[in-house]
């Protein structure tokens, strides 16, 4: 017969047995629900039973960080780092957007520069933090200074300047200050951006998962890879919640997750990345599976291996021509995953 689980005694204060887990739960629950600050409350305590529980402490990074609270959210984020707390590069890419979003070039850049120097970044990631890496340099030069708070307010009166930009760094700098602004007034301006063919489909993503935060719910129309497509923004998924993308990880996930993990890990983040940049279109082939083949296809490629396409075919289940097919759009797609800083 199982042995009943003592109750814990902390301080004097008795814990009853599971009560972290029921408290991750819920705040995990609390999180997923955007109930951020219930989520910390929670979390925290849970964080108090098991303070290295790598899913309590990315769960409360992520709480921090949606509820405005960076500071709190960075510290957490690096001391997980320091400590080896949770998947590395997953905790590096966090603790990059947090830093970018306190404009924290400086640190940005050490921490990059950290990662070449020790020579840890896998193949298929150096050019995602070499975009960062160029970016942050930009904004870190005093030579680049950011726009002054009187500048930001000023497109109250002169509007955004998106079609007038011709660096996409100033673009870059001027969405993002969004964020913190009434949309409203620039709807006409950002619509037009976004039937644009000159628009970079990284700033249209960026612009319509603001539209999607700010609860704009009229149609608008957007263009991308010489595609329309009409829809509201606040009937669109979350960037991580889209449903091929999550199938695809799935099947990448069934494959590989258990018998060589580093390489699922390497693959989920180009699936991420593409995602990304094609949100919120939905890509052809429309087999999961090709899509899946060719992810895993392309990564052996840039870890150094000579995979063969027809073993890939044959163990997704699929046929040569559709991995192609999907293989040539990612390809495409990897060019202008990020802007050219």
């Amino acid at each position: 017969m199982k042995k009943r689980e003592r109750a814990k005694r902390k301080d004097n204060i008795i814990f009853l047995p599971g009560l972290e887990k029921r408290l991750t739960d819920k705040g995990l629950e609390s999180l997923q629900n955007k109930r951020y600050q219930e989520a910390i409350t929670l979390l925290e305590e849970a964080r108090v039973h098991d303070p290295e529980n790598s899913d309590i402490l990315i769960g409360l990074v992520l709480a921090y960080f949606e509820a405005g609270a960076y500071q709190n959210a960075k510290e957490l984020a690096n001391g997980m780092l320091l400590e080896g707390i949770g998947d590395y590069f997953h905790m590096v890419d966090l603790y990059l957007t947090i830093l970018i979003q306190l404009h924290e070039y400086q640190e940005i850049v050490a921490t990059i520069e950290a990662l070449y120097d020790e020579k840890e970044i896998p193949p298929d990631r150096h050019d995602h933090f070499l975009t960062i890496l160029q970016f942050s340099k930009r904004m870190a030069d005093s030579s680049h200074p950011e726009p002054s708070e009187d500048s930001i307010e000023d497109t109250n009166v002169k509007g955004l300047g998106l079609s007038t930009l011709n660096n996409i760094n100033d673009q870059m700098l001027v969405i993002s200050k969004l964020a913190e602004k009434n949309i409203r007034p620039f709807m006409e301006e950002i619509k037009e951006y976004l039937n644009s063919d000159l628009a970079h489909p990284f700033l249209m993503t960026m612009l319509l998962t603001l539209l999607k935060e700010h609860e704009y719910d009229k149609e608008i129309l957007v263009k991308k890879f010489s595609e329309d497509l009409r829809l509201v923004p606040t009937e669109l998924p979350d960037i991580q919640s889209q449903p091929r993308m999550k199938e695809i990880v799935n099947i990448l996930e069934k494959k590989l997750e258990s018998s060589d993990p580093v390489l699922f890990e390497n693959i989920k983040g180009m699936v991420e990345r593409i995602f990304f940049i094609s949100y919120p279109f939905e890509l052809k082939p429309e087999a999961d599976t090709a899509w899946a083949a060719a992810f895993h296809l392309l990564v052996l490629g840039y870890l150094g291996v000579d995979p063969d396409l027809h073993d890939i075919s044959d163990e997704y289940e699929i046929s040569p021509e559709k991995i192609e097919q999907a293989l040539s759009k990612i390809k495409e797609l990897e060019e202008i995953s990020y802007p050219n800083i």
